[in-house]
């Protein structure tokens, strides 16, 4: 494979970084034209338009919503009917992920001041979410389990699932994994019609506060198009992973792993920083040894030679500047002593520590959400998890003694903005 080799001695380095690095989709007029309509007639004519699209796009011969709702005893059959290996797998990865996420439950604080006021917070579950799950051959099980779970132990009331079921194909593990999550609801629709069913309501599928979970390009303008209408939970680019090793790690390990995200797609991104450069070639050539056992090996070789890097770096030090400079959704640090890294980095979804620790043991059962900010947004953004189903409310309750002393402060700084009301409204409980 012609995978692109840089080396941070290069003058043109930066600019040859940025370049790989660059990724904007390029946009469709004609998809957001589409997206844009489905998006108006659904919420004009609800489940009329949701059932005619829903059959005109997955090929289906339904006659009302009724036939596009799956019943739970469906959703156990799956359950009970997944071979065992699979059934104790999913069961689990399911502990794991519920596990991990009950340890991120925020709970409702307050204190109370010298004069009695008493401030605070107070943490409410949301409602109601949608999980969006994509259908047919991008049917992903773990990302049911990813999104239900955290939702779950939130203590959201009501979780609805979408799926699209084209030429009517239901995946068993998916159904399953809904079972085992707790979804309340699951209809076979998707794309765009799906989103807005979600979002606006309608007379069968009901309006969520949130939108959760992956899906194509019309279902990820669909979710920018929504939002403020209801929250979403981010619009996630290609996958990614950047693997940073000392040149001790097996390179048949550190191959396989950039191959574990490249086969995604072909617009996923796999990049190692070593400052090993022997090692980086020995990585290549393992690359190229295990490209033909891959049965998505067109996949992967697109991903790599249009988009991943094998980067020779001075030391593990550059490396960590570098990594945060990109600040990848996976990060894996395959070191003896990851914790002696660990404080340099900064802007990672996920960071993976150690030789053992494969990138897939966290898509699937590690337990920490695989739902990872993309693109260079770990800068500012975090890994899906309980707190994104969760809302914080303020709590003010200001005591007689408060008002005096506030309403000085408050009245001052209304007058000095010019809203007389606001300054009147506090100077009235002052004596």
């Amino acid at each position: 494979m012609d995978i692109t080799r840089l080396s941070t001695r290069q003058a043109d380095f930066d600019a040859r970084l940025t370049k790989l690095l660059a990724f904007e989709e390029a946009a469709d007029e004609k998809l957001e034209a589409t997206v844009a309509s489905i998006l108006g007639d659904v919420r004009k004519r609800g489940d009329a338009a949701v059932l005619e699209y829903t059959n005109r796009f997955d090929r289906l011969a339904a006659t009302d919503m009724a036939a596009l709702e799956l019943p739970k005893h469906e959703l156990r059959a799956a359950f009970e009917g997944l071979p065992a290996d699979q059934r104790v797998a999913l069961e689990q990865a399911a502990a794991r992920v519920t596990a991990y996420h009950r340890k991120q439950v925020q709970d409702s604080w307050r204190y109370t001041e010298a004069d009695g006021t008493v401030l605070g917070q107070q943490i409410t579950p949301l409602d109601r979410v949608g999980l969006y799950v994509p259908g047919g051959k991008a049917a992903y099980p773990s990302s049911v389990l990813m999104n239900a779970l955290p939702a779950k132990v939130a203590g959201v009331d009501e979780l609805i699932m979408v799926v699209p079921t084209p030429d009517g194909v239901k995946n068993q593990l998916v159904l399953a994994a809904a079972h085992l999550s707790g979804v309340d609801r699951v209809f076979t629709i998707g794309g765009a019609q799906a989103v807005a069913a979600l979002a606006y309501g309608t007379a069968t599928v009901p309006k969520v506060d949130k939108i959760v979970g992956p899906g194509n390009a019309y279902v990820a303008s669909a979710k920018r198009r929504v939002f403020g209408v209801c929250g979403i939970d981010m619009i996630a680019g290609p996958s990614e992973i950047l693997v940073i090793c000392d040149g001790k790690t097996d390179p048949d390990w550190v191959a396989m792993d950039l191959f574990s995200q490249a086969e995604h797609d072909e617009l996923a991104q796999a990049i190692l920083l070593s400052p090993d450069a022997a090692f980086i070639e020995a990585v290549a050539a393992s690359a190229d040894k295990l490209l033909e056992q891959m049965p998505r090996k067109d996949i992967i070789k697109t991903a790599l030679e249009n988009r991943g890097a094998l980067i020779h770096v001075a030391d593990m030090a550059e490396a960590c500047r570098i990594s945060n400079r990109i600040a990848p959704e996976h990060l894996e640090l395959s070191v003896g002593e990851p914790e002696v890294w660990l404080s340099q980095l900064k802007h990672a979804g996920a960071i993976f520590m150690g030789r053992y620790t494969s990138e897939s043991l966290g898509d699937y059962c590690a337990g920490p959400n695989h739902v990872l900010p993309t693109s260079g947004t770990a800068r500012f953004s975090s890994p899906l998890g309980v707190y994104d189903f969760q809302k914080r409310s303020s709590l003010i309750q200001v005591s007689a003694q408060g008002a005096q002393t506030l309403g000085a402060i408050a009245s001052t700084l209304a007058f000095g903005e010019g809203l007389h009301a606001h300054a009147q409204s506090a100077l009235f409980r002052k004596g």
